[in-house]
């Protein structure tokens, strides 16, 4: 089965350079130089992954990511020449799972879609067993096969990726999941140091959807030098 990705970037030559390398590993490869184009792809075809420019013509990455997570739940990847924390967190918080910052290694851009593309394909398998795809306690409720999550019987608008760290941690409840491991696990790429701002802000965002505070947490609590933490 073909895997498509779309890559979204102005620079043509950027975006000729990701296709070869992305079509050397056997993708299908959506390549497009402005957001409109892309906005079409993703209503018209059935996508697994995208590589959006922040910085376009018509329309940057960021609104293209917002867009795209109102309907789909695929992994989005942000390209960016700017350096600033801020377009990081602004990325992720819009729903982004990873970020790279130009210019970068090609093989590095491969290896990052390769860990997406495993982390989502792993969160959607039908291999684990039923009576562990259904997390339910104190009540939140996780439902694997419908990637869902309710709190409360209201249910939560989660990223893949804030689904996934939910699930980690929920799965690990009573024991403290080290950030090192809940971004293995979930990023399924090393652990590099900082990588541990790209685990604080998605957690952070978790606990802003889910009501709960780092000061007084009722579900995910830190534990500093350490990780994280959901009680049993």
């Amino acid at each position: 089965m073909s895997i498509n990705i779309l890559v979204v970037d102005d620079e043509q030559a950027i975006a000729d350079l990701i296709e070869v390398y992305l079509k050397n590993e056997g993708f299908t490869v959506y390549k497009f130089y402005n957001g409109q184009d892309a906005f079409r792809c993703v209503e018209s075809k059935q996508l697994d992954l995208a590589i959006l420019d922040v910085m376009l013509p018509d329309i940057d990455g960021f609104t293209i990511c917002r867009k795209i997570r109102e309907k789909h739940n695929f992994p989005i990847i942000l390209l960016t020449a700017k350096e600033e924390e801020i377009d990081k967190i602004t990325g992720l918080t819009l729903g982004a799972d990873d970020y790279i910052t130009k210019p970068f290694r090609p093989l590095e851009l491969v290896a990052r879609v390769k860990a997406q593309l495993r982390r989502f394909t792993k969160y959607n398998s039908p291999e684990q067993k039923q009576e562990e795809r259904l997390i339910a306690f104190s009540g939140l409720v996780l439902d694997m096969d419908a990637r869902e999550c309710t709190l409360n019987e209201k249910k939560l608008s989660l990223t893949p990726t804030e689904f996934s760290i939910l699930w980690v941690l929920c799965s690990n409840r009573g024991r403290v999941v080290s950030s090192e491991e809940l971004f293995r696990e979930v990023w399924g790429d090393k652990y590099f140091s900082n990588s541990n701002n790209t685990v604080m802000v998605h957690i952070r965002h978790l606990r802003e959807k889910m009501g709960d505070s780092a000061e007084n947490p009722k579900y995910i609590k830190t534990v500093w030098g350490v990780g994280y933490k959901i009680e049993k």
